[in-house]
């Protein structure tokens, strides 16, 4: 974890909230470094979470306000969620009328609805919210004003790592496929996805749009991301274990896509090698050329494949290589299968050059795991 470019992140996203007069959280389900807790407590106003565990780290360990939204409650987690959080978004009207009582006589937590605003924008539909049949929230067309009376806000969700114009589509389809609900509610969350930190995102363009929704409607708004925190802010490395070829080279590395990056395969994408060039992953082993070489890791998953690179010279067996941008939704969703090693967590510090091996993992975590 490169701590400057994750504060300088941090940064970034409270002058947003600042100039823009909205409450900004770390969505957990990114990026749940509990190193990070401290820092992220300077900047941001507290942090999203999607069930009990993580919303007790947001309390422990994060500070500031938690905001949960818990697709399954339970009369045997209930309890403990509303104790660690000062707003509990449900995720149906089912879920009031059956924890109603509980609910009810919960007077310091906020109660909020997920609300499926009928808009996509994600294409894989893995990642789409708002997909047909979706389970994430109450479409917006089946409810009236008064469904709200329970609740002081609603929440929205539509984004996966979307630009400003995708965003402002979003707000756009809001207003209009929930206007007969926005006067009923005093807050808003509009979800996260959204890439605020990136380096060309308009982000005086956000800021003028959401100050003048707010003043427009007196809604209190939250924005929750959890890539945009810790974006470009990571760094996966590896080490080349062993080389050999069907049509082309392969490379076998002590990383794993299924056990330590699985976005890479869901996604699917390519993360950037320094030193080396992404080519398209399906690409045929014969048309490959000179210095391509596929890369995966150790597990027996046939689709255990990082990507296809091209280097200027063919990496071999000790080589260390560095795997950029991989510190959301990569640690949160870790495995062992096959027994693989959990990857060590360090911290640097570019200033002093300092690096802190905050957590390393062993045959232990492995074994206690499921014992």
């Amino acid at each position: 974890m490169d701590l400057s470019k994750l504060e300088s992140n941090l940064e970034l996203l409270k002058s947003v909230a600042d100039r823009a007069g909205v409450e900004i959280l770390l969505a957990l389900k990114a990026f749940s470094f509990p190193g990070a807790g401290e820092l992220v407590s300077r900047y941001l106003g507290g942090t999203a979470a999607s069930g009990l565990y993580e919303a007790r780290l947001g309390r422990e360990r994060f500070g500031g306000a938690v905001h949960t939204f818990a697709p399954g409650l339970s009369a045997d987690n209930i309890e403990a969620i509303l104790r660690h959080s000062d707003h509990l978004i449900l995720n149906s009207l089912g879920q009031w009328r059956r924890f109603q009582d509980i609910l009810g006589s919960a007077d310091n937590v906020e109660l909020g609805l997920r609300v499926n605003p009928q808009h996509s924008e994600v294409a894989q539909p893995l990642y789409d919210p708002c997909a047909p049949w979706s389970r994430l929230g109450v479409p917006a067309g089946t409810l009236d004003a008064q469904d709200l009376a329970p609740f002081s806000g609603i929440h929205v969700h539509a984004l996966c790592d979307h630009d400003y114009p995708a965003f402002e589509r979003l707000l756009g389809a809001v207003e209009r496929n929930c206007a007969h609900l926005l006067g009923s509610i005093d807050w808003l969350n509009l979800g996260g996805g959204l890439l605020i930190t990136e380096d060309d995102f308009p982000v005086d363009a956000l800021v003028a749009r959401l100050s003048e929704f707010r003043a427009r409607t007196g809604l209190k708004v939250y924005l929750e991301p959890g890539t945009a925190v810790a974006l470009h802010a990571g760094a996966l490395v590896a080490e080349l274990l062993d080389v050999t070829e069907n049509g082309a080279p392969i490379g076998i590395l002590d990383a794993s896509a299924t056990c330590h990056m699985p976005d890479v395969i869901e996604a699917p994408f390519t993360p950037e090698l320094v030193g080396a060039e992404v080519l398209p992953r399906d690409m045929p082993a014969d048309e490959a050329g000179a210095g391509a070489m596929r890369l995966g890791g150790p597990t027996c998953l046939a689709g255990d494949v990082i990507g296809t690179y091209r280097f200027k010279t063919l990496p071999q067996p000790g080589d260390r290589m560095v795997f950029l941008d991989l510190a959301y939704y990569t640690m949160v969703k870790n495995t062992t299968f096959n027994g693989t090693p959990l990857p060590a967590i360090a911290t640097w510090d570019p200033v002093s050059d300092a690096i802190e091996v905050v957590r390393s993992f062993s045959y232990a975590d492995f074994e206690q795991r499921l014992g």
